[in-house]
């Protein structure tokens, strides 16, 4: 019984350890965490109630799950065999497919919460606001971009030099 609840609460660390990876190692899934961030801001600056928030935090979630399963079948089947090289190129194929699904019923529901004149407006009018806030949001823009692109590059550079 005690060795059972070991096992299972051992399972929290490795699902941690595989998003730690994801967030070092994967720039489409740090892409989709700060574009997360930002869709959370626009939902508090536009005052969306509960569902829609709800809403957009299931679109969230299931767009980092499957950025999660694309990034494991990637690496799964990353320099098969000669006689499995086709079905592994169509797994990742497939794999990135679930990706482009779901981000586009994502950007349906963000259209469909956000897309109305006047809550644009009201976003565009809190995020222009004062000059501060204007800085803030260009900061934190250039931020995000360091994030994604930036990120770890050191250590991406030394495991490129050690591999050759």
């Amino acid at each position: 019984m005690k060795s059972d609840l070991i096992r299972f609460l051992r399972g929290f660390v490795y699902a941690w350890n595989g998003i730690c990876a994801a967030l070092r190692e994967e720039r489409n899934f740090r892409f989709h965490l700060c574009a997360a961030v930002y869709v959370f801001a626009a939902a508090y600056l536009a005052e969306l109630n509960r569902v829609e928030v709800s809403l957009l935090a299931i679109c969230v979630f299931a767009m980092l799950g499957m950025e999660l399963m694309n990034s494991a079948v990637e690496r799964a089947v990353d320099k098969p065999d000669t006689t499995h090289w086709w079905s592994a190129g169509a797994a990742k194929d497939m794999a990135a497919g679930g990706v482009l699904v779901t981000a586009v019923g994502a950007v349906v529901v963000g259209v469909c919460l956000f897309g109305r004149a006047e809550t644009l407006h009201l976003l565009w009018s809190r995020v222009t606001a004062s000059p501060l806030s204007v800085f803030c949001w260009c900061v934190s823009l250039t931020a995000a971009f360091w994030f994604i692109f930036r990120f770890n590059k050191k250590e991406n550079t030394n495991a490129k030099n050690n591999s050759q």
